[in-house]
């Protein structure tokens, strides 16, 4: 098998994993080496930076070859599908050649289980190593840790790439026993812990000495699957707060579960993913990271699913009518973070024009405000817009018109035959 057939085949084994970023990354040009991370062929997929540019990786497998048997997976060791491995030399080679031709920014290894974890962690590390030492590589790296590796193996991982991620993938304890029974919390969450720590030393490292070894510059994260067990948005919530309380993470992916293998514990192939409930749980996770939102207030016990009509932030608001309508010239930040319709730019122009004199409605929508969804919610200089009237219920039809505005007006309450066309 030459080397195309191998990259055809592992690229599209790495589809699934929906951790990819580049965001964080700053290795600037150095010299003496090539790529810096600043700056329609097999693999190369899209991606966002820091700063909102797209940049070009390399999302490739090691192997599609694994001793594990997870359900959920296709690259399961009972799976009936074409096997491959790269070679560290090969993995290095196309990479490297990749970049001088302008394909790629950077590189996203991840791998399956080959022999164990600590062997096939050996040979990523033998593939990075190259790169950066023997092609003097400094562009952007993102290396999966592979649960049940050992923290030596990690530590020379990290030092290698810009950022690392554990995929946790299943929610909760009893779906990993029932779907990867090969996998346990502990292998999960361990090394999680490991990067968590070691990249707060190395901080501290580089404050005392200025040419430090950088440990995983950009963080790390993870990936959870959407759909595969009976786990709730609020659980999956939870969890998510959990993981950036504890672990520090950057992000915490959500991949909606794609039925690609037929078993009697999965979705059937012909049932649709469940797109619209990973949006919502995206939405929800942006609140969480930069709105000060908390998983406990977006859902509780009674309601642990997200409402798919409306957005998580709509459907706090609706449930919280008593603390509206928010002044937006006396209202402090983290108030007028908590309108629908105004978002974290808009919200600092709002605290910086009013110091020029009253805001009035007019104005809002020039600083950014989404007026269609922040006009029930909000006041300037005391007024709402002129003949706004509303109920509950025609708040709610607004709010689902302001969100989908193709929806037929019978259709807005009964959403259910548009979820999978989402």
């Amino acid at each position: 098998m030459d080397v195309l057939e191998k990259l055809t085949i592992l690229t599209d084994a790495a589809k699934y994993d929906a951790a990819c970023t580049s965001s964080g990354g700053n290795r600037t040009a150095k010299k003496g080496y090539v790529g810096n991370t600043s700056s329609s062929v097999a693999g190369c997929c899209h991606t966002f930076s820091s700063d909102g540019r797209c940049v070009t990786l390399l999302k490739v497998l090691m192997t599609n070859r694994c001793v594990y048997d997870c359900k959920y997976c296709v690259n399961r060791r009972s799976n009936d599908t074409r096997r491959a491995a790269f070679t560290p030399e090969e993995l290095a080679d196309l990479t490297i050649n990749f970049y001088r031709r302008n394909y790629i920014e950077g590189l996203f290894l991840s791998s399956g289980v080959f022999r164990s974890p600590d062997y096939t962690t050996e040979l990523m590390i033998r593939s990075l190593r190259l790169l950066r030492e023997q092609y003097r590589f400094n562009g952007y790296i993102h290396a999966k840790a592979i649960p049940g590796t050992s923290p030596e193996l990690v530590e020379q991982l990290g030092l290698l790439a810009d950022r690392l991620s554990v995929n946790i993938e299943l929610p909760s304890e009893a779906g990993l026993k029932t779907l990867a029974p090969d996998k346990t919390k502990t292998a999960i969450l361990s090394p999680m812990r490991q990067i968590q720590v070691r990249n707060q030393q190395n901080k501290e490292e580089l404050v005392k000495y200025r040419h430090a070894l950088k440990f995983a510059p950009a963080g790390q994260s993870t990936q959870l699957i959407v759909g595969a067990t009976p786990d709730t948005d609020f659980h999956i919530l939870r969890l998510t707060q959990g993981l950036y309380d504890r672990y520090k993470l950057k992000r915490v992916f959500f991949s909606a579960y794609v039925p690609v293998v037929e078993h009697a514990l999965l979705p059937p192939k012909d049932v649709k993913p469940p797109l619209l409930r990973e949006h919502r749980l995206y939405q929800a996770d942006w609140l969480l990271r930069f709105y000060g939102f908390r998983a406990e207030e977006l859902l509780d016990d009674q309601h642990q699913d997200f409402d798919p009509r409306v957005d998580p932030k709509c459907s706090w608001a609706l449930a919280h009518l008593d603390f509206f309508p928010v002044e937006v010239n006396t209202a402090d930040y983290e108030a007028l973070l908590r309108v629908p319709g105004v978002g974290v730019v808009s919200a600092r122009r709002i605290l910086t024009a009013r110091r020029a004199g009253p805001l009035h409605i007019e104005n809002l929508s020039k600083l950014g405000v989404v007026m269609k969804r922040a006009q029930y919610f909000l006041t300037a200089s005391g007024k709402m817009p002129d003949g706004l009237r509303f109920t509950p219920d025609s708040l709610l039809r607004g709010l689902i018109a302001a969100e989908w505005p193709s929806l037929p007006q019978q259709d807005m309450v009964q959403l259910s035959l548009f979820d999978t066309a989402v």
